[in-house]
């Protein structure tokens, strides 16, 4: 059992940055691929990033390609999204995601999620 709790989201310019930290729990936390997904009022939730247990392998969506950066420190049993250049159609709420296996761009595919955490991009 894996219990993620997002955290690091708000309200940030267009152009400006954050970073989203998503801690996990259980121990075996460091063997699952994780996931960033989000979801915009109205519309399905999205696939964001993705990284593999060991940080070798790492997914992009095509619209944060180039901006966000997923990473994440096994020790400290966390996740990272690193967001530049945010957009205003980058606000949602976002959440991460936990797997055992490869890492995948579908939300079916995973097996545990977090609360999720509000990032605005004001215009």
């Amino acid at each position: 059992q894996v219990q993620l709790v997002e955290s690091g989201g708000g309200l940030v310019q267009a152009g400006g940055s954050l970073r989203l930290s998503c801690a996990a729990s259980g121990r075996t936390y460091s063997t699952y691929a994780m996931g960033w997904f989000r979801q915009a009022p109205g519309k399905e939730r999205e696939f964001v990033a993705a990284i593999n247990w060991n940080a070798v392998i790492t997914r992009y969506a095509d619209y944060v390609k180039g901006r966000f950066t997923i990473s994440r420190d096994n020790a400290e049993n966390t996740v990272y999204l690193q967001m530049n250049s945010l957009k205003p159609e980058d606000t949602a709420v976002y959440y991460c995601a936990a797997r055992r296996g490869a890492t995948t761009t579908s939300a079916s595919e995973y097996d545990y999620w977090g609360q999720g955490t509000q990032v605005t991009v004001s215009s």
